[in-house]
């Protein structure tokens, strides 16, 4: 899942642009990698984010302290409310992605993912007063038609559970978002190592101790590393040399993908109306930005 980074210039090289956008590309692969190993650990929710988040924990932990040492953890400490907000935004996402994904299928979860940015400028026009334009509200209506066709052709009341379950997973990472512009530079990785790290231990009573599987374990350790760390890492890193705009297209990727793997390896087939629904949400999303872009073109 590929989100903006949180500051940064964008470069005027064009072979620094050409590597940012192979590394935005290359992390939404990864991204949509979630649902494969989902499927592929077949364990039950808590204890699938027990582990998950575990290796998660391990890779950005390490990560961080490979970056800045000890004190670049140490420093999220300092990080007050907004730490907090993001710590506890991040856990209850992480643990309704999982959710979601368990409970219905990928492409059901990544349609109503793909709204993530329409969900992320209302929170921001709730909260910190940016203004919302008619390209918005727009395309926006557009989205949000979409999801619903989708949920309507839903088969029962697990399909209904896990796209509730996929709404709280985007408004909470649009809480993120937002927060970032609200409350300026954090260190989202440092805090992402943190959320993943208190993860492990709320899963614990509900989790099973038995140790899974090797083939259990590698897909635990394929989504916590993989999937979250690394992705994360390349996310951010390209995303401080590609405008805004450009992560925005290139984040569908993972939308796409997603579903994509699931069929080939699982058969997971979806629906002609989740297709449908999926196809009015992602055009949406792309005229959005693309609309978006065009107008701040003109205006420079």
């Amino acid at each position: 899942m590929v989100g903006g980074s949180p500051g940064g210039t964008h470069p005027t090289s064009p072979r620094e642009r050409q590597r940012g956008i192979v590394m935005v590309a290359a992390s939404a692969v990864l991204w949509s990698t979630a649902g494969l190993f989902v499927r592929l650990a077949t364990l039950d929710t808590a204890t699938l984010v027990m582990w998950r988040s575990l290796f998660a924990a391990l890779t950005l932990g390490g990560l961080a302290l490979a970056r800045g040492g000890p004190a670049r953890l140490w420093a999220v400490r300092r990080s007050g409310g907004t730490g907090l907000l993001f710590i506890g935004t991040s856990v209850v996402s992480s643990i309704a992605y999982v959710l979601s994904l368990r409970l219905t299928t990928v492409a059901n979860v990544m349609t109503v993912y793909a709204a993530l940015p329409f969900v992320a400028t209302a929170i921001a026009f709730v909260w910190i007063r940016e203004r919302i334009s008619r390209r918005f509200l727009v395309a926006g209506g557009l989205g949000a038609g979409g999801i619903i066709a989708m949920a309507g052709a839903s088969t029962g009341a697990g399909d209904l559970a896990g796209i509730g379950a996929a709404v709280v997973m985007t408004a909470g990472f649009a809480v993120q978002l937002v927060a970032i512009r609200r409350y300026g530079r954090v260190d989202v990785m440092a805090l992402n190592a943190c959320a993943a790290a208190t993860c492990v231990p709320l899963m614990v009573p509900f989790a099973s101790m038995a140790l899974p599987s090797p083939v259990q374990l590698v897909a635990c350790a394929c989504y916590g590393a993989i999937t979250t760390g690394f992705a994360y890492v390349l996310a951010l890193e390209g995303g401080r040399r590609v405008p805004p705009g450009e992560v925005g297209f290139i984040s569908m990727l993972d939308v796409v993908l997603g579903p994509l793997w699931v069929w080939l390896a699982f058969g997971e087939r979806p629906g002609a109306m989740v297709i449908t629904g999926g196809a009015v949400v992602l055009g949406s999303v792309a005229w959005y930005l693309w609309s978006s872009d065009k107008a701040a073109s003109a205006g420079a």
